[in-house]
């Protein structure tokens, strides 16, 4: 399992041009219009969640996608009013690394490479937080943090999970004085009750 450590999860260019430009619609070019709520599910439908009324999917570009990674789909949610993004990626995984709905081996090593890649591009990057979650059996790590992006202090909560073939990445990005719109959509995302883990990757608590 030490291929994981060296798993490097990037950040979308997108993303950070979207947060740095005042008409965040416009800028996402979007290809459909908003509607009511947005269902997105990830691998085979196992992770799944609802986003609220004003988000607009995008495709990530063949560049953005290809910077993931060889047969990586992506799509981004931009929300205008709030200045809020949510990027959805699935990415394959080599046959000799293909983890169960739960592995802690592999999450360890995605959560690893993630902050790893995020502290070398970022200047002022710093985790805040880590959660271990369950989805009906899917084993889920979320990492919370803050960085500057598009010229802003941001706020970052990471959802990463495997099972099989595929891999799944969820960033919420909020800028920094949209905390409890933030807040409320890790919520909705996560789904269910977490568990804190120190940054070591000990149980903190229930």
């Amino acid at each position: 399992m030490s291929m994981f450590n060296k798993t490097t999860l990037t950040l979308t260019l997108a993303v950070v041009g979207l947060l740095a430009l005042p008409n965040l619609h416009a800028a996402s070019k979007p290809t459909t219009q908003p509607k009511p709520e947005v269902q997105v599910a990830v691998l085979g439908g196992k992770f799944g969640f609802t986003l609220p009324a004003g988000f607009v999917a995008s495709p990530l570009s063949a560049d953005e996608q290809s910077s993931e990674g060889a047969g990586a789909v992506g799509t981004l949610y931009a929300n205008a009013q709030q200045k809020r993004v949510v990027m959805v990626i699935e990415k394959p995984l080599p046959e000799a690394s293909r983890p169960g709905d739960n592995d802690d081996a592999f999450l360890d090593g995605a959560v690893t490479g993630f902050v790893d890649r995020q502290s070398a591009a970022l200047p002022d990057f710093r985790q805040t937080g880590e959660a271990r979650l369950n989805r009906n059996g899917l084993g889920v790590r979320q990492i919370d943090s803050t960085a500057t992006l598009g010229g802003g202090k941001t706020l970052n909560s990471t959802f990463i999970a495997g099972s099989g073939e595929r891999m799944a990445v969820i960033q919420v990005i909020s800028r920094s004085d949209g905390a409890s719109g933030h807040a409320a959509l890790v919520k909705r995302i996560a789904g269910q009750s977490s568990v804190p883990v120190s940054q070591s990757g000990n149980k903190q608590g229930k």
